[in-house]
């Protein structure tokens, strides 16, 4: 793999136009084969991306809360059909939004239950807050005063969630939201311990990910890169709004979103998927459920809502993209080859039939995924 020199002056043109800094790990059959750390973790005291550097890595937070609950899949706990109520009551039967005749909001039944295999592939009918679906207005307005409550965790997350209308029927269409969060309050009724306990005792320990957590110890704070805002102009303005989840005292573990981590840590996590769920003779999960997890379970109909320009070529599955149509996505990614990525350029990519991994660390929004991600991705390729 000896092209992969080529990522270098790569990685440094994304910093001269885009992030203060960046990081990249590339794991070829259990082997670091490329890492490099460029720009700086932060701009005002010019402290330069580092090895133990931490990232929020928002919602590749995703993939991590889907390996956890399919652990809990292959112990028999669950089936995937499964109607959700059975283990969160609180949605028992469930009301969606729809627009009447005269365009008026009405609420109505749902025809079906939310099942445990919605929630991963995000056809629950969940949301986040926002002004597209009512559903999204009325997360907004709930969430405003009632995230601010000490006492708010994840399972008071699931019980305002499951309150609220439905912004559509289950299973009806792929649309980004809450799903996984509920996966985290799955996790936690099947598990008997908070989400953030069963992550540690069961994946990060297991597998020498001491820098992944859902709150930053004190004595590590130093290490957290700075969040930045670039605007139309490109100056980057540095944003702290959003850090207080990472407070020792808060309770939210978000499984949508809430963890940091450092590039060698995710990228154990990485190559574990890449290995067929093993690593360093540590088993998390079996390769048939890493090949389910990893299928395509979009119908073509659910295909038209999955949309993004980052995701050209590629369906979902159980929590992950899943290439399916290379040409589309003008990629020379293997079929099959899978991943996510999160708010603020974070990115992983693992292609299981060449027992390869990679994963991209960078701390800015917009994060230019459809500009970087595929370059890296095609780099990376063309070295195999």
């Amino acid at each position: 793999m000896e092209s992969l020199h080529r990522l270098s002056p790569l990685l440094k043109r994304f910093v001269e136009n885009g992030p203060a800094g960046c990081a990249l790990s590339v794991m070829h059959k259990g082997e670091v084969v490329f890492e490099d750390y460029v720009g700086y973790a932060d701009l005002e005291t010019k402290k330069p991306i580092a090895p133990d550097t931490i990232y929020r890595i928002y919602s590749n937070s995703k993939v991590i809360t889907c390996v956890a609950a399919l652990m809990l899949y292959e112990r028999g706990l669950f089936l995937l059909n499964d109607p959700l109520e059975e283990y969160l009551p609180e949605f028992k039967n469930p009301q969606v939004y729809q627009t009447g005749k005269d365009n008026e909001i009405e609420i109505v039944p749902a025809a079906r239950s939310i099942t445990l295999k919605d929630l991963f592939m995000m056809t629950s009918g969940l949301t986040y807050a926002g002004n597209l679906f009512e559903t999204e207005r009325q997360v907004a307005k709930r969430l405003e005063t009632e995230a601010e409550s000490q006492e708010w965790n994840v399972r008071n997350l699931s019980k305002t969630l499951a309150s609220i209308p439905l912004a559509f029927e289950p299973g009806t269409r792929w649309h980004y939201g809450f799903s996984h969060d509920i996966l985290g309050a799955l996790i936690e009724v099947l598990a008997g311990k908070t989400f953030g306990q069963f992550l540690k005792e069961e994946i990060f320990d297991p597998l020498g990910m001491k820098d992944t957590f859902f709150k930053i110890p004190e004595e590590k704070k130093h290490r957290l890169c700075s969040l930045y805002d670039r605007n139309e102009e490109g100056p980057l303005i540095k944003n702290t709004s959003m850090d207080a989840r990472y407070q020792p005292g808060t309770l939210i573990e978000s499984g949508g979103g809430g963890l940091l981590s450092t590039l060698e840590d995710y990228s154990r996590f990485g190559h574990m998927l890449a290995n067929g769920g093993e690593m360093d003779g540590v088993r998390i999960l079996g390769r048939k459920t890493i090949e389910l997890m990893t299928t395509n379970h979009l119908s073509p109909e659910l295909l038209r809502y999955y949309n993004w320009d980052a995701l050209k070529g590629y369906g979902y599955g159980l929590g992950v993209r899943t290439m399916i149509n290379p040409a589309a996505g003008g990629s020379n990614s293997s079929l099959g080859e899978f991943g996510w990525m999160g708010r603020a350029g974070t990115w992983l990519m693992v292609d299981a039939k060449e027992k390869l991994s990679a994963v991209y660390m960078q701390q800015m929004v917009p994060n230019f995924e459809a500009i970087h991600q595929p370059r890296l991705r095609n780099v990376i390729n063309g070295a195999v």
